[in-house]
Order: C-alpha cells, then sequence, then structure tokens
C-alpha cells in the first residue's frame, strides 16, 4: 500500500517560534524516521504529510493514500488530536488508531472518567474546576491531584501537583487555569501501586499485549510521573514487568479490555492505571494515540517486554486498519470494500 503520514514534528515546531512546552506531546525525528522505515520493511511505500494543514494542502491539490498512519497530536483545543481523523473522514480515506469521537472525549480526561464510571468500572471521585469559585462546591478527600483536564505526555504535572489542603489547592488551581487556559481536574489521589497496559486489536478481538509497572526511585515528595520525569525516564524511572502470576494480574487485564471497549479505542491504545488503599486497580486516563518511539514509548516497551519487535508492533496496528477498513492496494489507487 502507499501509507501517508501524519503527524507533529517537534523539531518543526520550535522552528517556528513554539516554546518547549508548546510541542511537548510531539514526536521527535527518530521517532518518525523510525516509522517511516518500519512501514517500509513492511513492503509498503511511503509519504510523510506531516500536520493538519499540510494533509489539506496535499488533499486540496488531488494527493490521496491507500491509508494514513496517523499520530497528529494537532496543536490548539481539547479536539485538537481530532482535526487529522475528522479531515480524512471528509475525503474518506482509510487511517489507523481512533477516530474523531473517540480522539476528543479521551484527550478529555473528566468525559472519559465520566463514560467509564457509568460503565459501573472502578476510578477515583473527581471534580472539574472551570474557575476559582467552583472550589467552594469540592467535596473531595485529601489529598487530591490535580492536572489540566486535556493535556498528555505530563504537561501540568510536577511534584506539587498531589495537594494536602485548600490552600495548596486553591494556589495550584490558579496556577494551572492561567498558564494553561483549560478547566483542571481534581482527583482523589490513590496510594497504590501504578500500571500502564498495551491494547492491539478492536473490539471483541481487543486483546492485552502486556503491561508495566512504573516506579520512580526517588523520594515520595518527587514521585510523580511528570513531564520532565518522562523525558528523563531511562535515568529516573524503573519499567517492571507485570507478574502475570499476582492475583491482581486478571483484574488489571479485565479492566484495561473494558475501558478500550467502553471508550471505543481501535487498533492499538494504552491505558493508565493506579491501585487504590484497598489494593483495587483504578482506571486513570487513557491514550488511543501512544507514543511509538521505539525504545523511549511505553506502547513500545511493552511490546519489547513480550517479545513482540518494533516491526511486528507497527505491522499489528497497520493490519488492524487495514481489517477494520477493508482496504488494499490496487496498482497505487486506493481501493476499499464495505468495512469489516
Amino acid at each position: 500500500m502507499l501509507i501517508g503520514l501524519t503527524y507533529d514534528l517537534r523539531s518543526e515546531y520550535l522552528a517556528q517560534g513554539y516554546s518547549v512546552d508548546d510541542v511537548a506531546e510531539f514526536d521527535s525525528d527518530h521517532t518518525i524516521d523510525a516509522i517511516e522505515n518500519t512501514i517500509r520493511k513492511l513492503g509498503h511505500r511511503t509519504d510523510r504529510i506531516g500536520n493538519a494543514k499540510s494533509l489539506c494542502s496535499r488533499l486540496v491539490t488531488g494527493d490521496r493514500w491507500d491509508l494514513v498512519f496517523n499520530i497528529a497530536e494537532g496543536l490548539y483545543g481539547r479536539s485538537r488530536e481530532s482535526q487529522v481523523p475528522a479531515i480524512l473522514e471528509l475525503y474518506d480515506i482509510p487511517y489507523t488508531l481512533s477516530d474523531p469521537l473517540v480522539c476528543a472525549i479521551t484527550l478529555d480526561k473528566a468525559l472519559s472518567k465520566k463514560l467509564i464510571q457509568a460503565a459501573k468500572l472502578p476510578t477515583p471521585a473527581f471534580a472539574v474546576i472551570e474557575k476559582m469559585n467552583n472550589l467552594d462546591k469540592i467535596n473531595l478527600n485529601y489529598p487530591l491531584f490535580v492536572k489540566p483536564i486535556a493535556e498528555g505526555t505530563g504537561k501540568g504535572i510536577d511534584n506539587h501537583s498531589m495537594v494536602n489542603n485548600l490552600k495548596e489547592l486553591e494556589n495550584l488551581c490558579d496556577n494551572l487555569l492561567k498558564n494553561f487556559r483549560q478547566p483542571v481536574i481534581v482527583e482523589e489521589f490513590l496510594p497504590g501501586r501504578e500500571f500502564t497496559v498495551g491494547i492491539l486489536g478492536n473490539g471483541d478481538n481487543a486483546w492485552v499485549l502486556g503491561g508495566l509497572e512504573i516506579v520512580i526511585p526517588e523520594s515520595p515528595k518527587d514521585a510523580v510521573y511528570s513531564y520532565i520525569i518522562k523525558e528523563q525516564c531511562e535515568h529516573r524511572v524503573k519499567y517492571l514487568p507485570m507478574d502475570k502470576t499476582e492475583p491482581f494480574y486478571a483484574d488489571v487485564e479485565r479492566l484495561a479490555l473494558q475501558c478500550c471497549l467502553v471508550l471505543e479505542c481501535r487498533d492499538a491504545a494504552r491505558v493508565d492505571f493506579r491501585f487504590d488503599a484497598k489494593g483495587v486497580p483504578n482506571f486513570l486516563e487513557i491514550n488511543p494515540l501512544p507514543g511509538l518511539h521505539p525504545t523511549h514509548s511505553d506502547l513500545p516497551m511493552i511490546a519489547t517486554q513480550e517479545g513482540m519487535s518494533y516491526e511486528d508492533l507497527i505491522g499489528n496496528i497497520i493490519n488492524c486498519a487495514a481489517e477494520r477498513t477493508g482496504c488494499k492496494d490496487n496498482d497505487n489507487a486506493r481501493q476499499c470494500i464495505d468495512s469489516l
């Protein structure tokens, strides 16, 4: 197939004058090189498209692809991850990973948690702060964990994100509201172990690839999986394989699959959990566009741990999308049959 690549490249935005914080979620040149080289090794042809605006320009000139491998995050708004999928759907072009609705809902941490709650799956009690006077209505048990409602890659999270009283909560919410210009989500802090779980496949055929326990061997005050920690994960984080013999493993595996089904993620996703004081795994958030750096991102690390090569991981994502959409290559022209 001729496979187009849509993405937001960190170096391109930095060259345009955006700050490091602005582009924290975007991909490195190494990641895009790795994905493209791997797709070529799988026997496909590739075409680098780039971000949503580049995609629009290419479509207007008449360019088309058999499939688009999409990992574009978007720059502005809580629906920014939906921009590229929505454009591709407008032109009836198949693409990998989740659709616009799922990308928008899952980026908004409160909306995704409401759906998880409606499905009667465990997730920490929470409140949304849109302005400072909303704090008067909070009825949650301290300590609380506070973060922007629609950011990824640990943006807005640091060693001050856990608060123990109203004064700390007020100071942190005021700071986040001003700096990120979006609502803040406040959750009851769960004191247990933290895991991330990789999922591949679609619907009833989705399956758990594996999981990693995230351990930060620093003082408790600093043990927060923040943007800085993630960027320096090779030196500051211990990723431990989930022990499949532990009693909780089946619960985590089942919950991960249930969350993916409830939120209707496609092809691949990564789900984050934390255990409460009773040892019950709780849903924190889900990533329908998981990072794909070969050695730095969680999903490829899970694949490596489980004996799946990076090439097989990318191939699985492409095959899931191709099977889901019924797309195939035919003399360089995109051909689609009815969705399976």
